[in-house]
C-alpha cells in the first residue's frame, strides 16, 4: 500500500513540475529570456526576505503540508473502503 501511494504522490509531483516548466513563455521567446533567466535565478538567502515574504513562505509550508496530510488521509479512507470488497472475493 505504501509504494502505491509514494507511487501515486510521486505521479502528481512529477506532473505539476512539467506542468510548471510548460507554463512560461513560448519556446519562440525562449532565446531571448534565457539571458535574464541567468540573472535572476539568484536565490535569495533568509537574511534578504521581508518579514512578508517569510510569513509567507511559512504559510505555503503549512498549507502544502495540510494538503498533504489530507491526500494521504483521504488515500487510507480509500484503501479502507477496498479492502472488504477485495476480502469478500
Amino acid at each position: 500500500m505504501n509504494k502505491i501511494l509514494a507511487a501515486l504522490i510521486a505521479g502528481l509531483f512529477s506532473v505539476g513540475a512539467f506542468a510548471a516548466s510548460h507554463a512560461g513563455a513560448p519556446m519562440a521567446a525562449g532565446s531571448a529570456a534565457a539571458p535574464m533567466a541567468k540573472t535572476e535565478a539568484k536565490p535569495m538567502g533568509k537574511a534578504s526576505m521581508t518579514k512578508e515574504e517569510k510569513a509567507a513562505a511559512k504559510a505555503a509550508k503549512k498549507e502544502k503540508a495540510a494538503a498533504a496530510k489530507k491526500e494521504k488521509a483521504e488515500a487510507a479512507a480509500a484503501m479502507k473502503m477496498t479492502k472488504p470488497a477485495s476480502a469478500a472475493k
